[in-house]
């Protein structure tokens, strides 16, 4: 099963580090359907998984809940007034802030258009500035110490007590877990780009995963 379409994935704790989003938002926001994530892959339904676009999303919710404090309850309203948008509403809309309330570009138009009353505009959410702020922490993130490459680690209270990739959060279980699904280590890396080949080859060579 080949996923050239699949730029990346990220797990939740790497989405909570790189977006500021908790994965206790994370979780609530996809159990009651405001934002779940893009990525399903086979046999591993309990795992969510983010792409780079997510991501990119999730910085800008993280902007509007909280840092702005806009409620759930407003951004709700924002999803379905934009939803003809389609998924990555939030990331490829031009959003602004006026008081507690969203206004937005619309890219049909080109008008601006506050979801509820169309007021004027008090502060903007630059989408280019937080994806470029994305790929600098994603490049920090990779940047491991190079004897923690290539090797298994087990620590308590991380990732519960499981086998995972040295100076990571990442289960050995999904790497493996992406092998059966008849992943190649090249799309693994697709999935995993903190990761380097060393760090799939001995998850792969790793035997005790209990």
């Amino acid at each position: 099963m080949a996923a050239s379409s699949v730029i990346a994935a990220f797990t939740e704790a790497q989405a909570e580090c790189l977006t500021g989003v908790s994965q206790r938002q994370l979780r609530y926001w996809a159990a009651h359907g405001f934002f779940e994530p893009s990525l399903a892959v086979k046999d591993l339904r309990a795992m969510r998984l983010y792409s780079f676009r997510d991501l990119a999303c999730l910085k800008v919710l993280s902007s509007l809940r909280n840092q702005s404090k806009i409620s759930l309850q407003e951004l709700r309203r924002v999803k379905d007034r934009l939803s003809h948008l389609g998924d990555d509403l939030w990331g490829k809309t031009t959003l602004y802030v006026l008081g507690k309330r969203v206004v937005f570009k619309n890219p049909e138009t080109g008008e601006m258009e506050e979801v509820a009353t169309g007021q004027g505009v008090l502060q903007t959410i630059p989408l280019r500035v937080i994806t470029g702020q994305l790929e600098t922490a994603l490049r920090a993130m990779q940047e491991r110490k190079g004897e923690a490459v290539g090797k298994i680690e087990r620590k308590r209270g991380v990732a519960q007590n499981q086998a995972v990739i040295a100076g990571t959060r990442i289960p050995v279980r999904s790497i493996k877990a992406f092998a059966d699904a008849e992943y190649s280590v090249d799309d693994i890396l697709k999935q995993y780009p903190s990761l380097t080949r060393d760090d799939v080859k001995a998850a792969l060579a790793y035997k005790d995963v209990a």
